[in-house]
């Protein structure tokens, strides 16, 4: 006689095969909703940390001019000497002190004051990546020596080396006869003449008295702005400490988030990184724009569709001009 199966009569009926792809469909509908959501607040969450570090960043450049005779931190060169960038001299403002006292030992001497000291001390800043240096929404090459956040100089020239210059219309007596509030400069901010400069930073280390040099006011003029190493050839020399290193070569000529093709006309000449009247823009990973920290220690979102004209407005210090609206 056979042995009587004991769960026999305890198990119900299985699933179909059409109630099993019902249930999947289900769940994979459910994962669908939930992925664009959790990108929202994944973006959210970086946006704010970006958002910090500006705030943080323009804090420590007016902290900087505050125990400095009211000079803001040099952008680069001073003499032509190698002094670094304004992020070295920001740094016993953001928590790295002692990273800023072991290089002038290295350099023999303060960083600013001696001859070529940040040339001296780079070995101590070449592996060194800034807790506060990164976008969380920009992915190039996380374990870089880089910096997102760039000092602005305003609506400086910035031609490239292959005549393709659609931006220059925006300099110099823009567009022929508009007079928006500034006239001829030197082309990059290459300049040590502060009436030359008409932003806030520039590599040769221009000094910009703070308020005083802003006459257009701390709340309408740009200090630092998000900017991409991915597309800036400057940045991605991954060197956040040379006045040659990019932090001070971002230009409001060249719109917010500009995009060129990687080549045009078979040129290697025009390739976006190395042709600066399109490189040389801000520009960020975020959704329709990128943040800025104002002169006076705010950080707005400013979206990729500001009229050009104000966006100029607010790169350049001392315009004089009246500014229209800009999204935040």
């Amino acid at each position: 006689m056979p042995t009587p199966n004991k769960l026999q009569g305890r198990l119900g009926p299985g699933f179909t095969l059409i109630e099993l792809l019902v249930v999947i469909a289900i769940i994979a509908i459910l994962i669908a909703l939930l992925v664009p959501a959790v990108q929202k607040v994944r973006e959210a969450a970086a946006r704010t940390q970006c958002t910090n570090n500006l705030k943080q960043l323009a804090l420590a450049c007016i902290g900087y001019a505050d125990d400095h005779q009211k000079v803001l931190p040099p952008g680069g060169w001073e003499n032509w000497d190698q002094r670094g960038t304004w992020l070295v001299y920001t740094l016993p403002y953001m928590e790295q002190g002692a990273l800023y006292k072991n290089a002038s030992v290295v350099a023999g001497g303060d960083l600013y004051s001696t001859p070529n000291s940040v040339g001296i001390a780079w070995n101590v800043f070449a592996n060194v990546t800034l807790p506060y240096g990164r976008c969380p929404s920009d992915d190039y090459q996380p374990n870089a020596t880089v910096v997102n956040y760039v000092g602005s100089m305003g609506p400086q020239c910035a031609p490239g080396p292959c005549g393709f210059d659609p931006n220059l219309i925006y300099c110099n007596r823009p567009q022929g006869s508009i007079n928006w509030g500034y006239n001829d400069s030197p082309d990059h901010g290459n300049t040590f003449d502060t009436t030359q400069l008409r932003g806030l930073f520039d590599r040769l280390g221009a000094p910009v008295r703070f308020p005083a040099s802003i006459p257009d006011g701390t709340s309408n003029t740009f200090m630092i702005g998000e900017a991409l190493p991915g597309v800036h050839d400057h940045l991605a020399q991954n060197q956040w400490w040379n006045y040659n290193g990019g932090n001070s070569h971002c230009t409001t000529i060249v719109p917010l988030n500009f995009r060129t093709p990687e080549q045009m006309d078979g040129s290697t000449c025009a390739f976006q990184t190395s042709n600066w009247d399109v490189s040389w823009g801000f520009g960020s990973r975020h959704t329709a724009g990128a943040n800025f920290a104002f002169a006076d220690g705010s950080v707005h979102f400013i979206n990729n569709g500001i009229d050009i004209r104000t966006y100029n407005l607010l790169g350049c210090r001392n315009d004089g001009q009246v500014l229209g609206t800009y999204d935040q």
